[in-house]
């Protein structure tokens, strides 16, 4: 029995997860759009068809349909797909043929230098049901997707290098991106490589940065996709709450570790992703009543960063995000101050920022 590979991403088990899924293995409930009517939806898996049936050809008046007719059926069949793992794992029959003609990936597997002479192939890191919607397209071209199964099909179908079906698995995604599902699918669009869905779910965090970051799924992103939010100078949010939730995502990643919360362990995991915040756009009272002091900050150096003017060279950034980015008014309560008591302070004044999208 031969196991079949394939181009395209390749993932761990549980990596491919359904759209309705986050990083976590959250359920259908957990995910903002599974309760939204959509017009393809999952079918259940087909019933495979056994018995020949005579003369089957006069009643089917186009290619399209005598190739339908052939979908999971063992007449004319020449390969089987051992899909799936374990007692979930489904014998699906199929044709070398419509395949090869569909997708490099099975030309080369049936027809290539080293292709497979196995009648049997086992397929243990695809889903059934995502296995049988690349079937369905590749034999009629009919779309068969849903929230429960469009990333484990999108997955499927770059590692046998179908780009139709990826390009329509994208189009679904695009149609249901929010904010309160923007960085699951954001970390989904970096592992399978599709920039443009990857820069719709950038613009949408630029546009809703405060719902997107208290989504659940923001805490499950990978290191690496938080430093790409963070290098971002399109976030609509004050530095002081996007703070908050990087802890949030430090508490959760010393979790995922089994390490203990201490300072030097959120540091720790943080890495890079730490000299990306932005202290010196923090006020004096958003820094003191921040939670720096959690993750072991060095107090007197950002303290002088957001306090002193001119402020010293520190290595954070001092470069304004968007929710900050404009002319800087300032209004003074008293012309003139008399330094009768001893102050050398500034007199009272209200200062704001015009802000500029």
């Amino acid at each position: 029995m031969a196991t079949g590979g394939g181009g395209g991403a390749s993932i761990g088990d549980g990596q491919a997860s359904n759209f309705a899924q986050t990083g976590t293995g959250r359920n259908a409930d957990g995910v903002s759009i599974s309760n939204v009517a959509v017009a393809v939806i999952a079918a259940p898996p087909m019933a495979l068809h056994r018995e020949p049936a005579y003369n089957w050809q006069a009643t089917k008046s186009t290619v399209k349909e005598r190739f339908a007719f052939l979908f999971t059926n063992e007449l004319l069949s020449d390969v089987r797909f051992v899909v799936g793992k374990g007692r979930l794992a489904q014998r699906i029959p199929a044709h070398k043929f419509v395949l090869a003609a569909g997708s490099a990936v099975f030309d080369a597997m049936f027809n290539g230098g080293m292709a497979t002479t196995s009648a049997e192939i086992e397929l243990p890191d695809v889903e059934p049901a995502a296995f049988l919607a690349l079937l369905r397209f590749l034999y009629s071209d009919e779309v068969h997707i849903g929230p429960e199964t469009v990333m484990t099909t999108l997955y499927t179908a770059k590692k046998y290098a179908v780009p139709a079906l990826e390009a329509h698995c994208v189009e679904f995604l695009t149609k249901h991106l929010r904010a309160d599902n923007a960085f699951m699918l954001l970390t989904q669009a970096r592992l399978f490589d599709e920039p443009q869905l990857a820069s719709l779910c950038l613009d949408t965090i630029d546009k809703s940065t405060a719902d997107a970051i208290n989504a659940e799924g923001f805490t499950d992103i990978d290191l690496d996709t938080l430093c790409a939010v963070l290098e971002r100078d399109t976030l609509g949010i004050r530095e002081s709450r996007l703070f908050s939730a990087v802890v949030r995502w430090a508490d959760a990643e010393c979790y995922r570790q089994q390490l203990p919360l201490t300072s030097e362990n959120k540091q720790k995991v943080l890495g890079k992703a730490l000299t990306l915040i932005r202290f010196p756009l923090m006020t004096v009272e958003e820094f003191a009543a921040g939670k720096q002091a959690h993750i072991g900050l060095t107090f007197i150096t950002v303290f002088c960063s957001v306090t002193l003017n001119p402020k010293p060279r520190v290595d954070y950034i001092d470069r304004p995000r968007c929710c900050l980015r404009g002319k800087e008014c300032s209004i003074n309560r008293f012309q003139q101050v008399e330094s009768r008591w001893g102050y050398s302070g500034t007199s009272d004044r209200i200062r704001w920022v015009e802000t500029v999208w």
